[in-house]
């Protein structure tokens, strides 16, 4: 796996097992066999996977929810498989944002997501977002029409301003720590001022920040340890 600033990217060693990634998206389809039906088999037992042969279809539902872009599949290599999962919520993912507003079906909103990912989609499916006035200019060039992109924005806008549960910042803190051992206060502030809404002003994402670390050490996650400028957050 390998971590970019605004996606999860994730590499496999052979072949795609069965079928297309897309042809799970509806849930029409399961595998008829797995690659180690015993692992997957022990997965669901142990609540490492919360079912067996929808694992696809929910990754595009959870991103749908969270509105993100689609998870893309990159079958192109030989002998691989490349799962690229996007975590970027400042992008207008103009497909993510219809979806709570619209009756499109879900291979409409997949072709709605290659649109604003300048990849291609079929005749058939650009004629029908062109009908429903979603998608305007000439193959290959669509793009997601203005009436959408102003919805989008005024969404998008939502989005930047919602605040957070607590939960979420003190998570992306722990995070941080496990992955990196330690943290300074810059290190913190640098990943969650981004994150904040854009409600509060610096002076009060500063403050809201100190509030979280001081809720973590009170519940003995976090320590401080260090003095001054050499001061950082480890593990409790």
């Amino acid at each position: 796996m390998s971590e970019k600033i605004d996606r999860l990217i994730f590499e496999s060693e052979g072949s795609f097992f069965e079928g297309k990634p897309v042809d799970y998206v509806t849930e029409e389809r399961r595998p008829k066999k797995y690659r180690n039906y015993k692992l997957a088999q022990a997965m669901v037992q142990l609540n490492m996977i919360d079912t067996m042969g929808y694992g696809i279809h929910e990754m595009y539902e959870k991103q749908a929810k969270r509105y993100l872009p689609l998870p893309d599949y990159d079958l192109t290599m030989p002998q691989a498989v490349k799962l690229i999962i996007y975590g970027d919520v400042v992008d207008p993912a103009y497909s993510k944002l219809l979806i709570k507003n619209t009756d499109l079906s879900i291979m409409e909103i997949i072709a709605l997501d290659r649109v604003q990912k300048g990849q291609n989609i079929s005749k058939g499916m650009a004629r029908e977002l062109q009908r429903k006035n979603l998608i305007e200019g000439r193959r290959p060039n669509y793009y997601v029409s203005s009436s959408v992109a102003e919805a989008t924005n005024k969404k998008a806008k939502y989005i930047r301003n919602r605040i957070q549960d607590d939960t979420f910042y003190m998570q992306l803190i722990l995070d941080y720590i496990d992955k990196y051992e330690c943290a300074t206060r810059p290190d913190i502030d640098s990943l969650l001022i981004p994150t904040l809404s854009e409600v509060l002003d610096e002076k009060q994402k500063i403050t809201k920040i100190g509030h979280l670390l001081t809720k973590l050490r009170k519940i003995e996650k976090i320590e401080n340890v260090g003095v001054g400028r050499y001061s950082k957050w480890v593990m409790k």
